[in-house]
């Protein structure tokens, strides 16, 4: 008697290790072709934004070519293009906020909602006036480029780099004075 339960606990245990691992084993591959459906897809994705931004005009990376003059005429040009776009896109959306700010202006009668609306419409202005100074250092930007002292620190008069003004085209700095630059107001804080 006492070796028929052995038996029976011994197939019931087995049997439920079993479909222990045969749910495992499910869930296991649907997860595994579940992720990679979804990552090439996302690359495919990426790929097509990047093909469409260059395909209509926009934002295209200056390429170095060995042995090229720093700040010669064609990066002058692309520099030139990035800097009048950024500057357009900023003012473009100064006017759309003119133009919002006009429109929905309203004298609500419930004092939450007016504080939402004010509120709201002092976010909108601390960004502007962000953009407000950003387009400042744009025009003086381009004022170097015309000039001919784009490009160079204004500290130690070393060339900036390409990459660098690709990253930040209002960079006036090269990356070590701006490292002790911003070491000297850490310490000052």
């Amino acid at each position: 008697m006492a070796a028929k339960k052995k038996a029976i606990v011994k197939k019931k245990s087995t049997a439920k290790k079993t479909t222990v691992k045969k749910q495992v084993a499910k869930k296991t591959p649907a997860a595994k072709t579940s992720t990679a459906a979804t990552k090439p897809a996302a690359k495919k994705t990426t790929t097509k934004k990047v093909k469409s931004t260059s395909e209509a005009g926009e934002f295209t990376p200056y390429t170095v070519v060995k042995n090229e003059e720093y700040m010669n005429e064609a990066q002058t040009v692309h520099f030139s293009k990035l800097l009048l776009d950024w500057k357009r896109d900023l003012m473009e959306e100064v006017d759309r906020t003119v133009h919002h700010m006009q429109d929905e202006a309203s004298n609500f009668p419930d004092p939450n909602d007016r504080a939402t609306q004010e509120s709201e419409f002092a976010m909108e202005l601390r960004a502007r006036d962000r953009e407000r100074k950003l387009i400042k250092k744009i025009d003086e930007s381009l004022n170097n480029l015309e000039n001919g002292e784009y490009g160079y620190c204004e500290q130690c008069g070393v060339e900036i780099g390409v990459q660098r003004l690709e990253a930040r085209p209002t960079a006036s700095l090269c990356i070590d004075c701006k490292s002790l630059d911003e070491i000297r107001e850490k310490q000052h804080m």
